[in-house]
């Protein structure tokens, strides 16, 4: 192994070593199931604050969000970030007193007070497979793919590479190793320690982004030899013009200004009050004053986040343009093999192939190659719509064309529609940053804070699958006498077994028709979050919404999206943006469950249980700094509209 590459190795399992050993010291004693899914609900607000922040950052927005910047998306993809502050201080006013007087050890507990216990099970069942299946997958898996990126090409000892596969492994167990020995207190320690490397890593790999971008030659970077832009913030505003700005088209499918309308708030809702792996930090807080101060605190540091990510970000495409062409190019190998085998009968193959406006720029003949194909395929032209000039317009109307009447065909008759090949590998923009800029040794520093934010937020995961099987099906349906250690044992090999099963399938997310990571995640949770938010404000804030509106709200959601995802392309409409998607299925849970109060009121409102272990003040304080927060998320705004 090269001795400076060695040498990163070093600090980076010292680093992740010391943060498990303070993690399982400070949870030493843990003894019963309170103790151990909850911290004793003794955690103080700078505790839950940065580890709020350290479960939620990790490489799913370093690599995602990041990669998201690279393209089109530009800063528009920090609503993210500063929508979810806002969202955090209505939490912490609104959400966190209702819960934390009840006393709840899940969110999916509430459902059972509030409506019925086939509720609470069925949320139960929804959240632990979200958990292990999308949330744990996707983080585990671009974790892996930093590693690959970063360290693929190096040797190890006995000649080892680095690969997707065997990195989603160490990350995924070493995730497990502390949440089975400490529970939540152990996450929170942790999560202190890499919440504050996390953001003083992120900070180093722009001010690096800003240097290279600066003493770049400016054709190299796509710049006049004879630019006046000679400053490396020049420079970025130059090159990036068309990308600092909050708003995007009506008809962009990753983030349309309608989604800042309604749809971005929905998946910010049920994140930051509704997701049982963010909200477990605040339901073990020491009172609900820690609980306040704490959420606030992480509303603030969301305002810097996408300072040190959705920035670098944009600086990546400018520097490694040719890179991410390189790692496209060998992910479309396959697709293009398939193209030269259906150019000589295209409609004996019975394939088609989508490609997006980057691969048409980059690779015209390829793209007209597949036009081609799939004309011939459809034996006809579509009609066109307006503003279908360009290859990828073009061909779109044909694949829509070709999945409508595949709705029409027999499984043995349907055209077979080929993974979307692209022109840039955009999730390897964070990486290549690393790779490129930081020098080894503090390489080693910023890849440990990166690595121990995967880890944290993938133990914040399953501590908080762990506890809704334990306490909500578990204990619910299995054992209904169990005692504490029983309990906190089956918490422990559930996290082992959700571990092994989430690693098993983080591999398979390597493939380009996800469409980034960040996508894939956000795509997936639009089956079941507008559900989920609507039913909560219902529980929350309709006294007399009547008891079966939990069931109904959780059941409906499903089919409504599927419908607006795949349906409605089916009938020969166009492809609905996932967040607009979100917010049409939202809007109808909402009439559905406002008809059913209407017509089936409670007769008196439900009496919710209150806890007496933990003080219900408020704090004034913590009023005042979300006042501060709002505004200066509003500031922000108003500066990159």
């Amino acid at each position: 192994m090269d001795p400076l590459i060695l040498l990163d190795v070093v600090v980076f399992f010292a680093f992740v070593i010391t943060v498990i050993a303070v993690g399982i010291g400070k949870s030493r004693g843990e003894a019963d199931s309170e103790d151990y899914f909850l911290a004793g609900r003794g955690l103080s607000w700078w505790l839950i604050g940065f580890s709020l922040i350290a479960a939620n950052i990790s490489s799913e927005q370093f690599i995602g969000m990041s990669g998201q910047a690279a393209m089109h998306v530009g800063l528009a993809i920090a609503s993210y970030e500063w929508m979810a502050a806002i969202t955090l201080v209505v939490v912490a006013f609104f959400f966190l007193p209702k819960f934390l007087r009840a006393g709840i050890y899940t969110i999916p507990e509430f459902l059972e007070y509030r409506f019925n216990h086939a509720a609470r099970s069925l949320m139960s069942l929804l959240m632990v497979a979200v958990c292990v299946l999308v949330s744990f997958t996707a983080v585990t898996y671009s974790g892996a793919l930093t590693a690959e990126v970063l360290f693929g090409d190096q040797e190890m000892w006995g000649g080892w590479q680095i690969t997707v596969l065997n990195a989603s492994w160490i990350i995924g167990l070493l995730a497990a190793v502390y949440v089975v020995a400490g529970g939540l207190k152990a996450c929170a320690w942790a999560d202190l320690i890499q919440g504050s490397a996390l953001v003083i890593g992120g900070g180093i790999v722009t001010y690096l982004a800003f240097q290279a971008l600066g003493s770049a030659d400016p054709q190299t970077i796509g710049l006049a030899a004879e630019t006046t832009a000679t400053s490396s913030l020049d420079r970025f505003r130059e090159l990036n013009s068309h990308k600092l700005h909050m708003v995007l088209p009506r008809a962009d499918l990753i983030l349309p200004w309608t989604a800042l309308v309604v749809g971005l708030w929905i998946p910010n809702f049920y994140y930051w009050g509704l997701n049982q792996y963010i909200t477990q930090r605040t339901l073990g807080a020491h009172s609900l004053a820690d609980g306040q101060k704490g959420v606030v605190f992480a509303a603030a540091l969301k305002l810097i986040i996408p300072f040190i990510i959705v920035v670098p970000g944009i600086i990546a495409f400018n520097l490694y343009a040719g890179e991410m062409q390189q790692g496209a190019a060998k992910e479309n190998q396959a697709v293009l093999d398939q193209l030269a085998t259906a150019q000589a009968d295209p409609q004996g193959a019975q394939i088609a192939f989508e490609f997006n406006e980057n691969f048409a720029d980059l690779y015209p003949d390829a793209a007209a190659q597949m036009l081609t194909v799939n004309r011939a395929v459809l034996q006809g032209e579509p009609p066109a719509e307006e503003g279908e000039t360009g290859p990828a317009a073009q061909n779109a109307a044909l694949l829509k064309q070709i999945k409508s009447e595949n709705q029409q065909r027999t499984a043995e008759e349907q055209v077979a529609i080929q993974p979307a090949v692209v022109g840039y590998k955009f999730d390897s923009a964070f990486p290549l940053l690393m790779r490129h800029l930081v020098h080894p040794g503090i390489r080693g520093f910023v890849v440990a804070a990166l690595f121990g934010a995967v880890i944290s937020s993938l133990a914040a995961i399953l501590n908080a699958a762990s506890t809704i099987f334990t306490m909500d099906i578990y204990r619910q349906y299995l054992n209904t006498k169990a005692s504490q250690s029983n309990l906190v044992a089956v918490g422990r090999l559930c996290v082992v077994l959700f571990a092994v099963t989430g690693c098993v399938i983080a591999p398979q997310l390597n493939r380009p028709e996800f469409k980034g990571i960040f996508t894939f995640i956000q795509e997936f949770q639009g089956f079941f979050s507008p559900g989920v938010l609507a039913v909560f404000l219902f529980g929350l804030f309709v006294h007399r919404a009547p008891r079966m509106c939990g069931v109904i709200g959780l059941l409906l959601n499903p089919p409504i999206y599927a419908f607006l995802k795949w349906g409605w392309i089916g009938l020969g409409y166009s492809e609905i943006a996932f967040l607009d998607r979100m917010a049409i299925t939202f809007g109808i849970e909402l009439l559905v469950l406002a008809a059913l109060t209407l017509i089936w009121p409670l007769p008196t409102p439900v009496t919710l249980p209150e806890q007496t272990k933990i003080k219900l003040e408020g704090s004034s304080g913590a009023k005042v700094w979300g006042v501060v927060v709002v505004l200066a998320t509003l500031a922000l705004y108003a500066v990159f509209f």
